[in-house]
């Protein structure tokens, strides 16, 4: 099963026994990133704030309040039910004075975060891997022009005293053909190394 990110925010309403629900979610690269959506969209009027998000793996949930495991449980569930990695959804309940009970709770959350979800925009999450180049100046129209035909993005480039260094970001499943190129294309001087990716 393919894993997906959001390609934008999304955000879904229902209302159950006159209680409103209102998820929101976006795409988020570090826990960080999840908590700040969470304190940017969360409000701080309402009855409850539940949320999870899943990163690489990472997970986390809160209830907010709600009885335990009947909110941001179903909410992580709906993520990883959806196929999605590096996401974050909050949902916001407004009490409409009418208990729902927890498995009402754990419809009406898991649910309203499936369904924000599922008419979410989607786009594939690519593995990425940095790779550090180093090569004689007179290498430098041969590698650019090569770069020009992959989709590699640089994040950096500078000019010393022994030759020209640069950091690129790419695909991880295009790195073993890129390096095989750069080194044709170079007759074998550039040099490549793989840092710890920033992923």
């Amino acid at each position: 099963m393919s894993v997906d990110t959001l390609a934008a925010r999304a955000e879904h309403a229902i209302e159950v026994k006159h209680s409103r629900f209102l998820a929101q979610a976006a795409s988020v690269e570090s826990a960080e990133a999840a908590l700040a959506f969470f304190a940017e969209v969360g409000d701080a009027a309402a009855t409850h704030n539940c949320w999870a998000y899943r990163i690489d793996g990472q997970y986390r949930f809160n209830d907010d309040g709600e009885p335990a495991s009947t909110a941001g449980r179903p909410i992580l569930a709906a993520i990883e039910g959806q196929g999605f990695d590096r996401v974050a959804v909050v949902v916001t309940r407004w009490y409409g004075g009418i208990k729902l009970g927890a498995g009402g709770l754990v419809r009406a959350y898991g649910g309203c975060a499936a369904e924000c979800l599922r008419i979410a925009p989607r786009q594939p999450l690519v593995a990425m891997a940095l790779l550090d180049l180093s090569y004689p100046f007179d290498d430098t129209g041969a590698i650019h022009a090569l770069l020009a035909q992959h989709p590699a993005e640089k994040l950096d480039e500078r000019f010393a005293a022994d030759g020209a260094h640069m950091r690129l970001r790419v695909p991880a499943d295009s790195l073993a053909p890129l390096k095989t190129r750069l080194r044709d294309a170079t007759r074998d001087r550039v040099r490549l190394k793989e840092p710890e990716s920033d992923d």
